[in-house]
């Protein structure tokens, strides 16, 4: 198991990433029952996060519910209230301007104070 610390933003840019959705497009939060998920939402088996579970990725790019996904990461929404930071992945080849990354997020993301690092 490898241990994320927020210290490694800038080194995970650009990285390949296998994501297991848990969380599918057009799912509702298990606990959060009101929260609707527009975009596929999972994690990154065997990587530990700053809240001791796997690092959670929002995956970009695919337009339907999946069960897994790989791609490249290509932003971190750093959260400056939180202690763990979100990963953003897309398929290789698909870009995102901030702007298009902080809409897709908004939807969980603005419950926080967050910042978009590419």
């Amino acid at each position: 198991m490898n241990i994320y610390m927020k210290d490694d933003n800038n080194n995970i840019l650009g990285k390949n990433v296998k994501v297991i959705i848990d969380r599918p497009m057009g799912s509702f939060h298990p606990e959060h029952k009101d929260l609707y998920y527009p975009i596929n939402y999972g994690y990154i088996e065997g990587i530990i996060a700053t809240d001791g579970e796997e690092q959670d990725v929002y995956f970009l790019g695919i337009s339907e519910p999946v069960e897994s996904a790989e791609g490249v990461i290509i932003s971190v929404i750093h959260r400056k209230n939180d202690t763990e930071d979100k990963w953003v992945a897309a398929p290789e080849g698909i870009c995102f301007t901030r702007d298009e990354i902080e809409r897709a997020v908004y939807f969980q993301e603005q419950y926080f104070d967050y910042e978009v690092l590419m």
